[in-house]
């Protein structure tokens, strides 16, 4: 990897969930199966899938990654906001749920209706402290990413996220990959603004 080289990994639309809401949707006591572990120490990918709903529409099949969160959120794309009829739904870093849309949720035990925890991801990368130390960034900074090819393309504003607890990995999602052609594992570099 090049000394200001990132993996970046692309996230489709997925679910995070309560402990009270995984309980309505599946089933008092049940808990995540997990299916593969993710590049972030500790998250994984699970089994369980629902459907999510807005005014005018649904999306199918949507993945929950463990483990359980303290509030429910569901990240989606932004080429989604059309079909569940959402398009005031705000670009956020995940977890800062102010001010993000309501949604429904349909899981096989039950249905959960969100008053809030709908959102697009805020591009990001996560780093170590080393790792961060290394690249010369803060917590919270904004940085770019550049990315070679065909169809290349720099993208502005992904927020650093320094953690003892994270893995230097960068998280665009499907709707921003396939814009500049690249799949998961491909490397890009991060350029600092100052």
């Amino acid at each position: 990897m090049s000394e200001n080289g990132v993996i970046v990994n692309l996230s489709n639309h997925h679910m995070h969930v309560s402990k009270e809401d995984l309980a309505a949707l599946f089933g008092v006591g049940h808990g995540l199966t997990k299916t593969k572990d993710l590049m972030q120490p500790g998250q994984f990918a699970c089994a369980e899938t629902v459907t999510i709903r807005g005014p005018k529409g649904a999306i199918s099949g949507v993945r929950i990654l463990g483990p359980e969160r303290k509030e429910t959120q569901c990240e989606i794309l932004s080429s989604e906001v059309f079909k569940l009829g959402v398009p005031g739904c705000p670009v956020r870093e995940s977890g800062k749920l102010d001010g993000s849309m309501g949604f429904i949720i349909e899981g096989p035990a039950g249905t959960v209706n969100k008053d809030k925890g709908l959102i697009i991801a805020k591009r990001h990368i996560h780093f170590d402290p080393k790792s961060a130390q290394e690249f010369g960034v803060r917590d919270n900074e904004l940085v770019d990413l550049k990315v070679g090819g065909e169809r290349g393309a720099v993208f502005h504003n992904l927020v650093a996220r320094v953690n003892e607890n994270y893995a230097l990995e960068c998280h665009l999602d499907f709707d921003e990959g396939n814009a500049v052609g690249i799949a998961s594992g491909v490397q890009c570099e991060v350029i600092r603004k100052s």
